[in-house]
């Protein structure tokens, strides 16, 4: 008894099926690549699958990765059905190919053993572990930004004041419009919600206390740190990681040079100058937002709105939320600067370390900002 497979090309695989002994044998010929994946498929598909099978390779010409998966497949087939399957008369190459693919098939969908309490309680442990370790890198890289920055001050020609102005004008100068116009529509809106619910108990005016409170205390400085966590931490870590995939902070430290006073300071320092700047401007342009809804929706002119606004509670509101500026740029510096020393020799480290950066540096200011609330509440400012 034969079964075929035949095609008008020459090199198309061809299986015959002879039964020797109450044994099947499939004798291949041709080419089982890729390119004939369609009549394998079909094929091997007709011939049987049960009792003992052996799949003769010696007269295939040439087999690839396919012809080798679907030679794999079908003696899966008999397998399963309960019978016997092996390869036979296959050479040196062919035989190591084979090989190769039944082991990536096995290990494609690896048995994993259930889970205890035990590898849970680990994998936390593991993790809070390497927090940890996260957490003790960047308190080491803010203390070398100080030891540097005060080295700086007694060796001045080592400070980097053209670095420090380039770094202030695009991490300050250029996010002005955005922070400007975030800031302005925040306070349209504050203006526009306080005034829908305050106008139900006739208390109109205390939308100028709610859009003071709200904007210098909190939202002007958070919502400015989020905002420059997002452009400046990715634009840190892109260009000092971009610097190491091409052994440029290798080159530094061989030249001479450290690389934390040449990179890391003046770009923190810079952050340290700039943020405190963009929150005051935030906090001015929210103002001005909150003024105009607040004059357009409740009547409200701008001569009492500012009268309302000047008050030493709102002075002390804004002196308070701007105090956590330079904190904010150093967490947000020193994130930014970590991730990019962490980054290997691929492009795909770099675009992980970037993301991460940004998650982290916002993340931070946000714990932050929350701490510095109930300190602030706790000292009864």
């Amino acid at each position: 008894m034969a079964t075929s497979q035949t095609s008008r090309d020459a090199s198309a695989p061809q299986f015959t099926l002879a039964e020797t002994d109450g044994a099947h044998v499939v004798t291949a010929s041709g080419d089982l690549s890729l390119r004939h994946i369609a009549v394998m498929r079909d094929a091997l598909a007709g011939l049987p699958a049960e009792g003992t099978v052996t799949v003769d390779l010696a007269g295939v010409r040439r087999l690839d990765t396919a012809g080798a998966w679907s030679v794999l497949a079908y003696l899966d087939r008999v397998d399963g059905a309960g019978g016997s399957a092996r390869v036979s008369g296959a050479s040196a190459a062919h035989a190591a190919l084979i090989d190769t693919v039944r082991a990536d098939r096995v290990s494609e969908h690896p048995e994993l053993p259930a889970r205890t309490l035990t590898d849970r309680l680990e994998a936390t442990g593991a993790m809070v572990v390497a927090g940890a370790g996260v957490a003790a890198d960047l308190l080491g890289y803010v203390g070398m930004f100080l030891a540097r920055l005060v080295r700086a001050f007694f060796h001045p020609r080592e400070f980097r004041l053209t670095s420090l102005v380039h770094h202030c004008e695009e991490v300050g100068l250029r996010a002005l419009p955005i922070v400007s116009l975030m800031a302005f529509l925040i306070g349209v809106v504050l203006a526009f919600q306080g005034a829908a619910q305050l106008r139900q108990f006739g208390a109109q005016i205390f939308v100028v206390d709610l859009i003071a409170v709200s904007l210098l205390r909190e939202l002007g400085i958070l919502l400015t740190a989020i905002v420059v966590a997002g452009r400046t931490a990715s634009a840190f870590t892109a260009s000092i990681g971009s610097m190491k995939m091409r052994e440029e902070v290798d080159a530094m430290r061989t030249l001479g040079i450290d690389p934390v006073q040449a990179l890391i300071v003046p770009r923190v320092l810079a952050l340290v100058i700039t943020l405190p700047i963009l929150g005051l401007i935030a906090n001015l342009a929210g103002l001005t937002g909150g003024a105009l809804m607040a004059w357009i929706e409740l009547g409200i002119s701008p001569e009492t709105f500012q009268i309302r606004l000047a008050t030493w509670d709102n002075f002390l509101n804004a002196v308070v939320g701007l105090s956590k500026a330079p904190v904010f740029a150093v967490l947000i510096g020193i994130v930014g600067c970590y991730a990019g020393m962490q980054v290997k020799g691929n492009a795909e480290s770099l675009g992980l370390m970037t993301s991460k950066a940004v998650v982290a540096a916002i993340f931070l200011v946000i714990v932050v900002d929350a701490a510095f609330s109930i300190f602030f509440l706790r000292v009864g400012l």
